[in-house]
């Protein structure tokens, strides 16, 4: 039985549903805050994921971070060495879709390995009718940057924990795969 521990940085702007999306998936659900206030500095949720079919688990240190620039300092400084990431964006804004890029820069320059898993989240598709980015358009941007792609809806409970699941996967998996890699060198 293997327990793993991961940094995960939730990075995105303000107002995406990224601290919504984090308290729901750490209380399974159970915690909707309907008003919340500005995330102004990095808070750390931790959550046991149990891999399946395995008895190996992963505790996700979720570090959900502000999305203001005017915190980027402090934040940045929570960021060193993260082990996977989670980009959120709002489905309704494509300015928020089109700040990924900037959020995966900022992240990749803390992270000592070129290889990062991650996903990326478009939130909020509970607002059909606002709705801004194609499913297709941010499935092909997550494709081309290495990520897996993800739509939630926090409001409405939908697919909150699939995302957070799939990079607690992820990471089991790379690990298996340094295991087998050094099983082969002896």
């Amino acid at each position: 039985m293997v327990k793993l521990s991961a940094k995960c940085i939730v990075a995105g702007d303000a107002t995406v549903g990224k601290s919504t999306l984090v308290q729901l998936f750490k209380t399974d659900g159970s915690f909707f805050q309907k008003n919340y206030n500005m995330t102004t500095v990095v808070e750390v949720s931790m959550k046991t994921v149990v891999i399946p079919d395995t008895g190996d688990s992963v505790e996700l240190f979720l570090c959900d971070s502000p999305g203001k620039d005017i915190f980027y300092e402090a934040t940045v400084k929570m960021w060193d060495q993260p082990n996977t990431l989670c980009l959120v964006f709002d489905v309704t804004s494509e300015t928020s879709f089109s700040n990924c890029a900037k959020w995966l820069q900022r992240v990749k320059s803390k992270c000592p390995s070129p290889q990062l898993p991650g996903i990326l989240v478009g939130n909020k598709t509970d607002l059909v009718g606002l709705r801004a980015v194609e499913e297709t358009q941010a499935q092909d941007w997550a494709a081309s940057h290495g990520l897996e792609y993800f739509e939630t809806s926090a409001k409405e409970l939908k697919n909150i924990d699939q995302p957070f699941h799939a990079l607690a996967e992820n990471l089991h998996h790379l690990y298996q795969e340094k295991v087998e890699i050094f099983k082969s060198l002896m």
